[in-house]
């Protein structure tokens, strides 16, 4: 009688486990992006087009990481155009947002707005948020001298980014310089915005990336590169992309012509042969209704 009240209690006890174990891994499974496999290309898409999925994505990827990965997978294939992005008025008329399209800077922005809204009109709201600065009245208004127009500065002072590239190395592998945003060399500024930053600034030297401890990554990451020939324009940062899955590089590139995803490490050292100094790495933030 106790051997079969014992075991019986024991298969109860072990029901339970086995139903929290399957539970559990439900619950932290890894999503499948094999759907955005068999979207519409998004570059041929209508504006309204494009914003009806919008929806779909949130329903599918609840994670705001998950979401950004898949909104990046998506848009890979995107023509590449640079400066396509302005405010709708002189001096840089161009559209504030669009999908047709991409530079390095705007995939980055435009994938954000798009993974925190619902259609195009909150995608728009959302690109004005995350281009422009706030105003002293705590308002972005997409102008021309307000937009973020030094990745290293929208790095270290957006309020939906984090800069984590001293976390990833020790401090003999970092590199640090103090540089004047927006000032050139002979005291002039490199843009007509009445506006310049002395800002130290670390990153990691190419040569010191294998020390990178890849596991403090997020599975999505933003990540800039340095060129050292820019600083004395006043400039830190030459390209920027989507660092995914601690491994994976989604950029839109100059030289393909459009938006792809390639090997990080294999692009950073391009053959021995590597077209930028360093690396910032940082951590993207939700916005509060993401």
């Amino acid at each position: 009688m106790y051997y079969k009240l014992r075991n019986t209690k024991f298969s109860k006890i072990i029901s339970h486990v086995c139903a929290l174990v399957l539970f559990l891994g439900c619950t932290n499974s890894v999503p499948s992006f094999n759907w955005v496999e068999t979207l519409p290309k998004p570059w041929e898409l209508s504006e309204d087009e494009f914003a009806s999925y919008l929806p779909k994505f949130k329903e599918k990827y609840p994670d705001f990481h998950d979401r950004i990965k898949a909104i990046n997978l998506w848009r890979v294939g995107t023509p590449y155009g640079i400066f396509k992005l302005g405010e709708e008025i002189d001096p840089d008329p161009d559209p504030i947002l669009r999908v047709d399209t991409s530079d390095c800077t705007v995939h980055v922005l435009t994938t954000l707005a798009f993974a925190q809204s619902d259609d195009w009109t909150d995608s728009r709201n959302n690109m004005i948020n995350i281009h422009y600065k706030a105003n002293k009245h705590g308002k972005s208004l997409p102008t021309f001298k307000s937009r973020w127009h030094y990745t290293s500065d929208r790095i270290l002072n957006h309020k939906q980014t984090v800069d984590i590239t001293r976390l990833l190395v020790p401090e003999q592998y970092l590199e640090t310089i103090t540089i004047e945003l927006n000032r050139k060399e002979d005291g002039s500024e490199f843009l007509d915005l009445g506006w310049s930053s002395v800002q130290n600034i670390s990153f990691i030297p190419v040569k010191n990336v294998h020390h990178m401890n890849m596991e403090k990554l997020q599975e999505v990451c933003g990540v800039a590169f340095v060129k050292r020939s820019y600083f004395s324009s006043g400039i830190m940062i030459a390209h920027e992309g989507y660092l995914i899955d601690k491994e994976r590089l989604i950029h839109a590139s100059s030289v393909d012509g459009k938006t792809v995803n390639v090997p990080f490490l294999e692009y950073l050292s391009n053959n021995g042969n590597s077209r930028f100094d360093g690396v910032m790495i940082y951590k993207i933030l939700p916005d509060n209704k993401s």
